[in-house]
C-alpha cells in the first residue's frame, strides 16, 4: 500500500509532463496592502479604507474582491453607491465578501484606495482579524485590523470635528479649501514624517498628483505629498512637530476642484488612528461659478444651418489634464453633423495634429500627439476639411468637450437660416425642401449596372456605376454615395476626389471606411434622377487574387438600407458581369455550407444553424483587418479557446495560435507570425484578425451578398 501511494504522484507527473500547456499564467498578487476602520469599537458599524498597490493591470469589468473575517457582519445590501474612490460597475456580496466590479483601466503599479462607506460592522469582542483583498488577475493579501472594546475605542467618529473653507462653493470649480482647526483627540500630538490622510468624497475632485508647495500643515509646507484615488496622505514638516492640532490648507495651484454636483459633502481627516470628520458643506450646481472657463465659447466659420463649418474654442479642464496619447472627446449636438470617415490632421490641439480622430454617433475621440506637453488649457481647431456641418435646424446649440472624466459645456452659439437645401441655380427640377431619409419607392433599379474596367486577378480596376434614380435627392457637399467592395478587394486608405467624377463632374470629396468608399458630389442630384460613377484606375483600387464572383453594394446618406448590388466576376474571361441582373441577385445557396457560422461587421452576434447568438463585442475593420472577439472561436466554431486580458491560445487538435494582447507577433506552433494590426482589448474581450486563426487551422472564410454578411467554415 506505501509504495503504491507513493507511485501515485510520479504517474499524475508523467501525465503532466506530456500534457501540451497552452499558457502558463504567472502568479501576482496585490502588495502594500493596508485596511483600516474608520471606527474600530467592537460591535460598531464602520467605515473600511482599502488601499494596495496593483502588480497586473486591472481593466474596466475586472473585479476586486475584499474577504472579511467571519466574524464581522457584512450587509447584503452593499451597493456601488456605498464605495468612494474608485468608479465602480456593480458591487456583489457572498457572506463575508465583497466584490467590486471596477468601471475604469488602473496599470501595473498604480495604487488603488477606496472605501466601503457602509455596511461593514465590527467583530462583538476586541482582537486582532484578517481582512483579504485579491484582484481578479492577482492571488490575495492580507492585512490585520485590531478591533478595541467599544468603550475605549481610540478612532470613533466625532461629528462636526472642524470646518471647512471654500474659496468657492460653485460645481466644478477649481478652488482654495482650508480644514480647521483639528483639536487631536487625546494626548495625540504631531510628529515630523508621520502621515495625515485627508479623504475627499469624489475621486474627481484630485488631480493626479499635488506639489508640497500647495500644501500646507499648521502654516508650514508640507513635507511631502501623495495622491491615490480619493485620499490625499501628507508627511508632516518638521515646522509643525508637537502641535497638538492640525490645519490643512490647499492652495488653488494644487487642483482641487468641487464635485460636479450639487449636493451636500464632508472631508475626513485621519491622523494616528483617530478619524476626524468635518462640518457638512454644501455645494450648488447653479452657482455663480469662479471658473469661467467651465463654459467656453465656440468659433464658426459658417454660423449657416446645415453649413460646413470650422470650429474652434479654447477650454481650461481645470485639474484634469491631457497628455500625450490622452483622448479628448467632442460632443456635436447631432450625429448628422459628423461625417462618416474622419482625417485625423482636420483636427488641431494646440496647434497639432491629432494622432487619432475615430467618431461614433456624434461623438468625436481624439488622441492628443506624439510629444503632447501635458496641460489643463486646450486650444481645439476643427478645421473646414473635416467636414463638419452644423445643425440642420435653426436654434441655439452647444458643444460638449471632455478630458479625464471631466466635461465642460460650451456658451450657446446660434445656427441660422430657414433650411437646410439652398435654393439651386436651375430652377427645376427641385430637391425636396425637408429631405427626410425614406426607403427607395417608386425608384426602378432593376437595369441598374457596375462594371470593372479590368477584370484580371490582382490588377488595378477602374469601376464604373449607373444608378438610374436616387428615391432622395442628394445635396451637394453634404450627402454621399457609399460604394462597399467585398472583402478580398483592395481598397487604399486615401482616394483622390480627382480620380472619381460623378455625372462627370470630379467629386468634391472622398473619404475611405475600411472597404466602403464614401463620395460627395460637387453637384445637386435630385431624386428620380439617374447618376453616373466613374472611379477610375488611378483610384488604386485592386481586384482581388483569387477567381471568384464578387458582389458590389450601392448605398446613399439619405436612404435608409440597400440601393442595390450587383455581381462582377474577377478572373474570369466573359464579359458577362457588366450585364444587367436582377434587382436582388445572390449568391446560390449552394454556395454557404449549412454548417458556417456567420456574423457582421459592427454588429454584436453571430448565426449558426440558422439562429443567432450574442457576441460581448463586435467585429470591427481595422484598416483592411476584420477583428473579431476571442469568443466567436470559442461558441461559434466550438474550437477550444482561452483567454485573459493579457493573451489568447486557440487550439485545434495538435495545432496551437497564441496572441499576445497588444502585440503584432502571434505563435502558430513555434513559429512567429506577424499579424496586419496587433491584438486589443475591448471591454475585456481580445479582439483578434480573423484570418490568422482561419488561415492557420484550415478553415475558409466567406462572403453572403444577400445577408452582407462574413461567413466562416471548415
Amino acid at each position: 500500500m506505501e509504495k503504491s501511494k507513493k507511485a501515485l504522484p510520479l504517474v499524475l507527473a508523467s501525465a503532466l509532463a506530456a500534457t501540451p500547456f497552452v499558457a502558463v499564467p504567472q502568479a501576482y498578487a496585490v502588495e502594500k496592502l493596508d485596511v483600516s476602520a474608520d471606527n474600530d469599537g467592537a460591535g460598531k458599524e464602520s467605515d473600511y479604507d482599502i488601499k494596495f498597490t496593483l502588480e497586473e493591470d486591472l481593466s474596466s469589468g475586472d473585479t476586486i474582491t475584499v474577504e472579511f473575517d467571519d466574524d464581522f457582519d457584512v450587509d447584503s445590501k452593499i451597493s456601488k453607491k456605498d464605495i468612494s474612490g474608485i468608479d465602480v460597475k456593480k458591487v456583489e456580496v457572498d457572506d463575508n465578501e465583497v466584490t467590486i466590479t471596477v468601471d475604469e483601466d488602473f496599470d501595473e503599479g498604480d495604487k488603488i484606495s477606496f472605501t466601503i462607506k457602509s455596511g461593514i460592522t465590527n467583530p462583538d469582542d476586541k482582537g486582532t482579524y484578517d481582512v483579504k483583498v485579491e484582484t481578479e488577475n492577482e492571488s490575495s493579501d492580507t492585512d490585520e485590523v485590531e478591533i478595541k472594546k467599544s468603550s475605549s475605542s481610540s478612532s470613533s467618529k466625532s461629528k462636526n470635528d472642524y470646518s471647512v473653507t471654500l474659496s468657492s462653493k460653485a460645481a466644478g470649480d477649481k478652488v482654495s479649501l482650508k480644514l480647521g482647526k483639528i483639536s487631536l483627540k487625546g494626548s495625540d500630538e504631531l510628529e515630523t514624517n508621520s502621515t495625515i490622510t485627508v479623504t475627499f468624497p469624489e475621486k474627481g475632485m484630485l488631480p493626479s498628483s499635488i506639489d508640497e508647495d500647495d500644501v500646507s500643515v499648521n502654516g508650514t509646507k508640507a513635507k511631502s505629498v501623495s495622491v491615490s484615488g480619493s485620499s490625499v496622505d501628507i508627511k508632516i514638516p518638521s515646522g509643525a512637530d508637537s502641535d497638538d492640532y492640525i490645519t490643512l490648507e490647499f492652495d488653488k495651484d494644487a487642483g482641487i476642484e468641487n464635485p460636479s454636483s450639487g449636493d451636500k459633502y464632508v472631508i475626513k481627516v485621519k491622523y494616528d488612528g483617530t478619524t476626524y470628520e468635518s462640518d457638512t458643506f454644501e455645494i450648488t450646481k447653479n452657482g455663480s461659478s469662479s471658473n469661467a472657463s467651465d463654459s467656453f465659447t465656440v468659433n464658426l466659420s459658417d454660423p449657416g444651418v446645415g453649413a460646413r463649418t470650422s470650429y474652434t474654442f479654447d477650454a481650461d479642464f481645470g485639474s484634469k489634464e491631457l497628455k500625450e496619447d490622452g483622448e479628448l472627446v467632442l460632443e456635436f449636438p447631432s450625429s448628422d453633423m459628423v461625417p462618416g470617415i474622419l482625417t485625423a490632421s482636420d483636427f488641431l490641439i494646440n496647434g497639432k495634429a491629432a494622432r487619432k480622430a475615430t467618431a461614433v454617433g456624434n461623438r468625436v475621440a481624439l488622441v492628443a500627439p506624439t510629444g503632447f506637453k501635458a496641460t489643463s488649457k486646450v486650444k481645439v481647431e476643427v478645421t473646414y476639411g473635416a467636414w463638419i456641418s452644423n445643425p440642420k435646424t435653426a436654434g441655439s446649440y452647444t458643444l460638449k468637450a471632455t478630458v479625464s472624466g471631466r466635461t465642460l459645456e460650451s456658451k450657446s452659439f446660434s445656427i441660422g437660416g430657414s433650411s437646410v437645401t439652398p435654393t439651386p441655380t436651375n430652377p427645376t427640377p427641385t430637391n425636396p425642401t425637408t429631405p427626410v431619409p425614406t426607403p427607395n419607392t417608386g425608384v426602378n433599379n432593376s437595369t441598374a449596372t457596375i462594371a470593372l474596367t479590368q477584370n484580371a486577378l490582382g490588377k488595378q480596376t477602374g469601376v464604373n456605376v449607373a444608378i438610374k434614380g436616387m428615391g432622395v435627392g442628394l445635396q451637394k457637399q453634404r450627402d454621399f454615395i457609399e460604394i462597399v467592395f467585398p472583402v478580398g478587394y483592395k481598397v487604399p486608405a486615401y482616394i483622390a476626389p480627382a480620380n472619381i467624377s460623378v455625372n462627370g463632374v470630379g467629386a468634391n470629396f472622398v473619404a475611405v471606411r475600411g472597404q466602403n468608399v464614401l463620395i460627395y458630389p460637387s453637384q445637386d442630384i435630385p431624386a428620380a434622377t439617374n447618376a453616373n460613377i466613374v472611379i477610375n484606375p488611378a483610384a488604386n483600387i485592386v481586384n482581388p487574387a483569387v477567381k471568384n464572383t464578387y458582389s458590389i453594394s450601392v448605398f446613399t446618406s439619405e436612404e435608409r438600407g440597400l440601393l442595390f448590388s450587383r455581381i462582377v466576376g474577377v478572373g474570369m474571361p466573359s464579359p458577362a458581369q457588366t450585364k444587367p441582373v436582377t434587382t436582388t441577385p445572390q449568391q446560390p445557396s449552394t454556395t454557404i455550407p449549412t454548417n458556417s457560422a456567420a456574423f457582421k461587421v459592427n454588429a454584436a452576434n453571430f448565426t449558426l444553424h440558422g439562429k443567432a447568438y450574442p457576441l460581448s463585442v463586435a467585429p470591427y475593420i481595422d484598416g483592411n483587418t476584420t477583428m473579431v472577439p476571442a469568443q466567436f472561436f470559442k461558441e461559434a466554431l466550438a474550437l477550444t479557446t482561452q483567454w485573459n486580458n493579457s493573451s489568447v491560445a486557440v487550439i485545434s487538435g495538435t495545432k496551437v495560435v497564441k496572441f499576445t494582447v497588444g502585440s503584432k507577433t502571434a505563435k502558430v506552433g513555434k513559429t512567429d507570425v506577424q499579424l496586419p494590426t496587433p491584438v486589443v482589448l475591448k471591454n475585456g474581450m481580445p479582439m483578434i484578425p480573423i484570418r490568422t486563426v482561419t488561415d492557420n487551422l484550415g478553415y475558409k472564410v466567406g462572403w453572403d451578398a444577400k445577408t452582407s454578411s462574413v461567413y466562416v467554415y471548415k
